[in-house]
């Protein structure tokens, strides 16, 4: 909950546990379809016409009725073309659209915050390489038939000459990323009949997304504005891969001219080597982006027409960027947050998992134990997400454990409501401390963190020095 008394409101955080009329339903429709995908559409046994026939009633009142019950029926019959696979990823999205519309629309209820204002519409699209696009689906067309089961690498290596041929296009790079990242997944796993475990969901996400990516003006990028004002950081969140990491800094926006406040995202990603782990991350982070350093240092950010999309994501650029005075994050969010609007999701990108929502909680109980870390917030239980805290800055599970604020990030996953925390307030000898992820992300003199950067910058300097010698040879 957020006391009156220092800016906010009540948060009713039953609302949380409350049952979400027709989402179990939705969501029952979309496991029926994913399920009929894992054995492939080319002749579908009674099972998975069943999954079709679920999906066209789960949009049966909706403008889509027509196309995706002929799309069921035709793919049922073993008949299906393009446009029917087409129409069947759309009703899968917009299921998921309306379970993550639903979703948001219950956290803005117990947070007491404004909801998000309509998208405008989407900027025209660039049809000179429909060509490709065309290519692109008949591909995920040849994997629908297919199914997971049914992929082997002569199947999956169909994606290659496409994304290459893609790649050059500036507009199309978006979509050739998800197509080469998919078609590697795949890859990875074939054959497909010998999987002992399908990421039905995972894969199902893919694909209809990437099929809908495939239609002239679905990847234009969003409209971009100028933000000038003042950028209140509220936390960090790290998301780290293989051969990859992101940052993406959340904050609240106030414009200079007085209007209302937003929130807004900042994100930076870098390739790193597998080596390079923990605080060494920063490393490869820190030179493409100055916002690290001045959250690091607990400052605003004043923002000199700042790109910003109609979604929320500032288009970072140090040269529109200054550190300003410093910025408490825990003050921020008991008086800016309350009031700050969020920017709409545009229609491809409304699904549950996108759900990251900036909430401070006060005045919590905490529990361990074999559910994990639980937070008891006004009589209810809010689990934890602990796996989500990086091990890039000093929070850990142990500081959430004895904190009494918590500044995170709202998520849905596997069917109920988690916090990621991004911050916390505790006592360390009769004194409030605030502990960060993000601390770390402009320098540290924190001993662990110290140790973490010098083994990392070790690990760069003997990749380089072995790249190196690979060139000269």
């Amino acid at each position: 909950m957020v006391p009156d008394d220092e800016g906010g409101g009540l948060m009713r955080a039953d609302l949380l546990t409350d049952a979400v009329e027709g989402l179990d339903e939705a969501l029952a429709a979309v496991d029926g379809f994913d399920e009929a995908l894992v054995d492939g559409l080319l002749r579908p046994q009674p099972a998975q016409a069943a999954g079709l026939a679920g999906l066209a009633d789960a949009v049966a009142g909706s403008p889509l009725a027509g196309r995706v019950a002929e799309a069921a029926g035709k793919t049922a019959a073993g008949a299906a073309g393009e446009d029917h696979f087409v129409a069947l990823a759309a009703a899968r999205t917009a299921l998921l659209g309306s379970v993550h519309d639903a979703l948001l629309a219950r956290i803005d209820e117990a947070v007491g915050r404004p909801g998000a204002q309509e998208s405008g519409p989407a900027p025209a699209g660039d049809d000179r390489a429909v060509n490709l696009l065309i290519a692109a689906r008949g591909w995920l067309c040849d994997l629908a038939r297919a199914g997971w089961r049914g992929i082997d690498h002569e199947l999956v290596a169909g994606a290659a000459p496409v994304v290459s041929a893609m790649l050059p296009e500036p507009g199309l790079r978006r979509t050739a990323a998800l197509l080469d990242g998919f078609a590697a997944e795949l890859a990875a796993s074939c054959p497909g009949a010998t999987l002992e475990r399908v990421p039905v969901r995972r894969w199902a996400d893919l694909w209809a997304r990437a099929v809908l990516l495939t239609l002239p003006g679905a990847a234009s990028a969003p409209a971009v504005t100028g933000a000038t004002g003042r950028l209140l950081p509220l936390g960090v969140d790290v998301q780290e891969h293989a051969t990859a990491v992101q940052a993406q800094v959340h904050g609240v926006f106030e414009p200079a001219d007085g209007g209302v406040p937003r929130l807004v995202r900042a994100s930076v990603s870098v390739p790193k080597p597998d080596s390079v782990v923990g605080a060494g991350l920063w490393q490869l982070l820190r030179p493409h982006m100055s916002l690290l350093a001045a959250v690091s240092e607990g400052r605003a950010v004043e923002l000199d027409a700042m790109p910003v999309t109609g979604e929320g994501d500032l288009v970072w650029d140090d040269e529109r960027a200054r550190t300003g005075e410093p910025a408490d994050v825990f003050a921020t969010a008991r008086v800016a947050l309350p009031s700050a609007v969020a920017a709409p999701v545009a229609p491809l990108d409304r699904h549950p998992v996108r759900i990251a929502v900036p909430v401070l909680l006060e005045g919590y109980g905490v529990e361990e134990g074999e559910e994990g870390t639980v937070l008891e917030v006004a009589g209810v239980r809010l689990a934890v997400d602990v796996d989500r805290v990086p091990a890039a800055g000093p929070l850990t599970p142990e500081a959430v454990t004895s904190s009494g604020a918590c500044v995170g990030l709202l998520r849905w996953d596997a069917g109920r409501f988690l916090l990621q925390p991004l911050a916390v307030e505790r006592t360390v000898r009769k004194k409030g401390v605030a502990v960060h992820a993000g601390a770390w992300a402009g320098g540290t003199t924190d001993k662990a963190g110290v140790r973490a950067e010098k083994a990392a910058t070790d690990a760069v300097a003997v990749l380089r020095e072995r790249a190196g010698r690979l060139l000269r040879k």
